[in-house]
C-alpha cells in the first residue's frame, strides 16, 4: 500500500519532547504502512539520531535529515522535510506537542477526500500552570491560532505551488500563518476541524526568557509587508505605542540631563515612572505571583520597551518595509 500521509516533525535540542511525540504518532490507528514520519534535526547534534533510532522500531517509517550547515530555523527544517515526502498529503506537528487522540492522522487525512481541499488546521491545546506564568500565558494564546505548524495538514500540490515555508522566517514565529495566506491565496477549501486536537503543554519559561523573545518582533515586519491588510485585521497586531512612549520619555529626560534642564528632566522621568509601573502592573495581572516571578517581571518590564523597538526598527530596516 503507498504511503497517503507524510508526518514532518521539526526538533531542536528537546529529546524528550522528541520520544513523546514520536511515541504518540506510533500509537496512531491508521496502519504504519500508510504514513511515513520524517525527522528534521535543526540543532546539528547526535542525541535527536538516537531517538529516532529507538522509536523507528515501532515504525519502519520513521527517518531523520538534519539541516546542512548551521540552525536555519523551523521554516527551512519544515522545506528540508516535506519535499522529499513521499505522501501528497504533508502534515506539520512539532516536538513539544502531541495528538490527543490515535486518530489524528486518520482524522485529517480523511479531508483530502475532497479533491477542493488545500489544507486541514487543528485545535490546539495548551496546559499550563494555575495560575500560569507570563510564558505560559504567552504559549496559552496557541489555543486562538489557526493552521499552527504543530496541528495542520496540506496538500502536497499546494505546498508547491507556493514553494513551502518563506524561509525568512528563522524564528518559530508567523511562518505558520504566512503560509496559509498565501496557500487560501490559492482559492480551493481550507478546512478547521475543532476536533482534530493537539496538545501542547506550556513550560513554566526559564528566567527573563520574556527578552530573548523580543527578538522576534522583527519578524512582524515582515509579515506586515507580505500581508499588511490581514495583519492588523486577522492578527489584530497593532503598534506597541507605549513601548515607543517609554524609549522616548527615557532618551528625553538622559538628553534633558545632558543639558542641564532639570525640570524638563523630571517631568520625563516621573512619565517614564508611571507608565513603566502601568506597564509591569498590566503584565502581572492574572499570572504567579511567586517572588521570583515578580522579580522577573519587574526586571523584564524595564527592558522589553527598548529591546522591542529596536528589534521592530530592525526589521523595518531589514525587510525594507514603513513598520513601527
Amino acid at each position: 500500500m503507498s504511503v497517503e500521509v507524510s508526518v514532518v516533525v521539526a526538533t531542536y535540542k528537546r529529546d524528550g519532547l522528541l520520544r513523546r511525540c514520536l511515541d504518540v504518532i506510533a500509537s496512531q490507528d491508521l496502519p504504519n504502512d500508510r504514513y511515513e514520519v520524517i525527522v528534521v534535526d535543526d540543532a546539528q547534534g547526535s542525541t535527536a539520531a538516537g531517538v529516532v533510532a529507538d522509536v523507528a522500531g515501532q515504525n519502519p517509517g520513521l527517518r531523520m535529515l538534519c539541516l546542512p550547515g548551521k540552525s536555519r530555523g523551523p521554516a527551512t527544517a519544515r522545506n528540508i522535510g516535506w519535499r522529499p515526502a513521499a505522501a501528497d498529503v504533508i502534515a506539520f506537528t512539532d516536538d513539544d506537542a502531541y495528538a490527543a487522540e490515535t486518530d489524528w492522522l486518520q482524522r485529517g487525512l480523511a479531508h483530502f477526500d475532497d479533491p477542493d481541499v488545500n489544507g486541514v488546521g487543528g485545535r490546539v491545546i495548551v496546559p499550563a500552570g494555575e495560575p500560569p506564568t507570563d510564558f505560559q500565558r504567552n504559549v496559552k494564546a496557541l489555543e486562538r491560532g489557526e493552521f499552527l505548524t504543530c496541528n495542520a495538514f496540506y496538500r502536497r500540490r499546494a505546498l508547491e505551488q507556493v514553494d513551502g515555508f518563506d524561509e525568512r522566517f528563522t524564528v518559530p514565529f508567523r511562518e505558520d500563518s504566512d503560509l496559509q495566506y498565501r496557500v487560501e491565496a490559492l482559492g480551493g477549501r481550507m478546512v478547521k476541524d475543532e476536533d482534530l486536537v493537539v496538545v501542547h503543554p506550556a513550560p513554566t519559561g526559564r528566567f527573563a526568557t520574556s527578552l530573548r523573545l523580543q527578538r522576534y518582533s522583527l519578524f512582524n515586519a515582515l509579515m506586515y509587508k507580505k500581508h499588511r491588510k490581514r495583519y492588523r485585521r486577522d492578527l489584530q497586531a497593532w503598534p506597541p505605542l507605549h513601548y515607543y512612549a517609554i524609549v522616548a520619555l527615557a532618551l528625553t529626560g538622559v538628553v534633558a540631563v545632558l543639558m542641564g534642564l532639570p525640570l524638563l528632566a523630571a517631568a520625563a522621568g516621573l512619565g517614564w515612572l508611571l507608565l513603566e509601573a502601568w506597564f509591569f502592573v498590566r503584565r502581572i495581572d492574572g499570572i504567579s505571583h511567586q517572588p521570583q516571578h515578580v522579580l522577573d517581571m519587574a526586571y523584564t518590564s524595564l527592558l522589553i520597551p527598548p529591546l522591542s523597538v529596536y528589534w521592530r526598527l530592525l526589521g523595518a530596516l531589514r525587510f525594507r518595509v514603513l513598520f513601527i
